[in-house]
């Protein structure tokens, strides 16, 4: 089954971008079961091969390459802009590299236009027409529509034309935003960066017995699977524990633990961190929104990529901007002037400012004296005097205590008249290291 599944996946693949799919006719194809062609195309989706559009069905799309997970599809697109599609859907899961507003004379735009970009005009159908020639997506302001010729050369090109009531002004600062967002989600390490795919993850079936665990225990550095419908739903997993005491016919299903902790592509791997640190975890199954299997992710996966992403990024949030500010000096301190954008309507720092403040410098305090990350479990923060614009402040955590899970900091927060404000923090420690 699983080479009749690649087979199909393959098939898949070899298609033109914008083919649509169905179970009946893959399977009707290949000369396959239906079952198994609908294992290959849900495969093939979670290889960002082929994806579902409302009203549209399975359509084979543009696989994107991770180097490009910080920009918009045009799908995504659409919910900011409140937009409608008026041809090219099947192109809805291209990529939105670069935009370009079309105010020139379409010989002067030539040389801007490239594969891949958005054209946002009006009703000027040589620029629409130009755009799509040249392999850019269109975006029609003003909620005007556009001709059926121009609709019908969208189809063609696969290349989306979409509608908004919105002005040109307006959707500019709105895309803009939206691509400014996805780039700062970018650099925040999901489950997507470390997860072993379906395709390289060992699993068991659920009417499978504790005879076929062994087996797969034997070839698998794991002692850990999920267990899994024929479809591919998860239903629990299975463990060393759990066959103690039962005879090599059991089945599994009979003694697998049920509704089994799961993350998916999205979760942060802190999040994912935590749960394995917190309850014990070595392995969590990956799954989609309907408890399909898509891959399973290890603690070591996770510690490995943890310590790899945490490289110095360019400030794009305003906690990026104040945070960056925070310099460390030649003792255990922290030390930085305190900024207009910092401070409240009184003119004094804003207490979520100071806290941000407190918690990254205990964070950093306990990279460099126990090489370990950490998430917060909580904060108490008692101002003793008032904190003006262009203070300067020196935050000194001390650590009061240490386990294997947690620690807990005592922090003076001290302007150069005196003490000005004090905190606790406790933290919950991660595994892995990381250097400052």
């Amino acid at each position: 089954m699983a080479a009749k599944r690649e087979q199909g996946v393959q098939y898949i693949k070899a298609l033109r971008i914008g083919s649509r799919i169905s179970v009946r006719g893959l399977a009707r194809q290949l000369a396959i079961s239906e079952g198994t062609a609908y294992q290959a195309i849900k495969a093939a989706e979670n290889r960002g091969l082929v994806s579902t559009i409302e009203r549209v069905g399975t359509v084979r799309i543009d696989q994107v390459p991770p180097a490009q997970l910080a920009t918009l599809t045009y799908q995504a697109l659409l919910q900011v802009i409140n937009g409608v599609v008026l041809g090219g859907k099947a192109g809805l899961n291209k990529v939105l590299q670069r935009f370009l507003i079309g105010a020139m004379t379409g010989e002067h735009m030539v040389s801007y236009i490239t594969p891949n970009s958005l054209v946002i005009v009006g009703n000027r159908e040589e620029i629409q027409r130009l755009a799509l020639t040249h392999g850019a997506a269109v975006l029609i302001t003003g909620g005007l529509g556009t001709t059926s010729e121009i609709i019908a050369l969208a189809e063609q090109k696969t290349l989306p034309v979409l509608m908004t009531p919105f002005d040109t002004y307006t959707v500019a600062t709105l895309i803009n935003q939206a691509l400014t967002d996805q780039t700062i989600k970018h650099k925040i390490a999901t489950v997507t960066d470390a997860y072993i795919t379906l395709g390289q993850t060992s699993y068991l079936f659920s009417r499978q017995t504790v005879a076929d665990y062994k087996n797969l225990n034997r070839s698998s550095k794991h002692t850990r699977f999920p267990v899994v419908t024929q479809n591919l739903q998860l239903v629990g997993m299975i463990t060393n524990k759990d066959i103690l005491d039962y005879s090599d016919q059991t089945t599994l299903d009979k003694i697998m633990t049920v509704t089994p902790a799961t993350a998916n592509e999205t979760t942060s791997l802190a999040s994912v961190s935590h749960m394995m640190v917190y309850d014990g975890y070595e392995l969590l199954p990956v799954v989609d929104k309907r408890l399909h299997l898509v891959g399973v992710i290890g603690r070591q996966d996770v510690m490995a990529t943890l310590d790899n992403h945490y490289v110095a990024i360019q400030h794009d949030t305003f906690y990026d901007q104040v945070i960056g500010r925070l310099q460390k000096t030649e003792t255990a301190a922290y030390r930085l002037v305190v900024t207009p954008q910092m401070v409240n309507q009184l003119g004094t720092i804003s207490f979520g400012v100071l806290s941000e403040l407190v918690v990254n410098a205990c964070q950093r305090l306990l990279v460099t004296i126990l090489g370990r990350p950490s998430t917060i479990d909580q904060v108490d923060l008692h101002y003793l005097r008032l904190i003006q614009v262009d203070t300067e402040l020196t935050i000194m955590p001390v650590i009061m205590e240490s386990g294997r899970h947690s620690a807990k900091l005592d922090v003076n927060i001290q302007q150069p008249s005196g003490l000005v404000a004090k905190a606790i923090v406790i933290c919950q420690l991660l595994e892995g290291q990381r250097g400052e």
